[in-house]
């Protein structure tokens, strides 16, 4: 299987972020442009897909098969590199057919689609659920949801150290935490890794409790040895997955605008708008620092009425 460049993982600057309400509370944020990392396998997949590609290449595998819905990010990213870098993809999807953007894509670089419906994609966490998927693809190496699990998480770990090799150039001598969209959960998880309980990771859930992303970070967390904690969520899914609102599209016109980063309404939008909610309720003093992830998914804005890019 053909690795690729997957051997090395790319830099995203840190880019300074500004905006009225940031300066109103005297709190400053930066924000990781992993976005800018790839024109592809953007924004933090390709850090979850990396761990994941090595043991597939171990495993002698000729391929990867993944889940995730008509605008995954994951799988959009998945797909690209498969067609990239010459190895089989095979999609696992939420729901029924349908001709996304992001559907599109993935039928454009070759991957086999298998649309499960809602009911068979709730399985996908029972004992067994990969048993037939492995039977009929057996040369493929099975990757969980978003590139999740312990896997995944070690992959975005030296995101730290890619903050931290940039604080002087950004005129930081320290940060007091991050803030990031979370699907489900895995680069979250990486941070607090990373962190090892030295900064606090934040994050704001694009998807309802009943995902289960808690669940799933917690997991990872006790899977690599710490303890269940450095972290915590908060709801930002704002009634949902891929619900989207009048209030959250022009706050993503306004704060494009403002600050020259493009949004999108599924994740970085949201957690966003988290984060300006938690600021202006007083949760960060005033001098506090935050790393805010820009997990990129701009594809994904494709599907929805969203401003375009400035």
């Amino acid at each position: 299987m053909n690795l690729g460049p997957f051997h090395w993982l790319p830099s995203a600057p840190l880019q300074p972020l500004a905006l009225d309400w940031l300066s109103r509370a005297g709190v400053e944020v930066a924000v990781l442009r992993l976005d800018r990392i790839d024109p592809l396998i953007s924004g933090n997949k390709w850090f979850k897909l990396a761990p994941h590609l090595a043991a597939a290449g171990e495993a002698g595998a000729r391929g990867i098969i993944s889940l995730g819905g008509a605008h995954s990010n994951h799988l959009h990213a998945l797909a690209a590199a498969g067609k990239r870098f010459g190895f089989a993809t095979v999609g696992l999807l939420r729901g029924h057919p349908q001709d996304t953007p992001t559907v599109l894509d993935l039928q454009g670089f070759g991957m086999q689609l298998h649309w499960l419906g809602y009911g068979g994609y709730r399985a996908r966490h029972e004992p067994g659920f990969w048993q037939p998927w492995q039977a009929q693809y057996p040369e493929l190496f099975p990757v969980a949801e978003g590139g999740g699990g312990l896997l995944g998480a070690t992959g975005c770990m030296p995101l730290v150290k890619q903050v931290r090799s940039q604080l002087n150039a950004l005129g930081w001598d320290d940060y007091h935490g991050w803030w990031l969209a979370a699907g489900t959960g895995t680069t979250l998880a990486g941070l607090v890794l990373g962190e090892g309980g030295a900064r606090p990771v934040y994050g704001a859930l694009a998807v309802p409790d009943d995902h289960g992303v808690a669940q799933q970070v917690a997991a990872i967390v006790r899977e690599a040895g710490l303890q269940d904690g450095g972290y915590e969520l908060f709801d930002s899914s704002r009634g949902g997955f891929a619900k989207v609102d009048p209030l959250l599209l022009a706050f993503i016109e306004e704060s494009e605008r403002h600050s020259g980063i493009p949004l999108e309404p599924l994740y970085t939008g949201k957690a966003l708008l988290a984060l300006k909610q938690q600021v202006e309720a007083g949760r960060f003093a005033a001098g506090s620092r935050l790393v805010f992830v820009h997990t990129g998914g701009l594809q994904g804005r494709r599907g929805f009425a969203a401003p375009a890019q400035p």
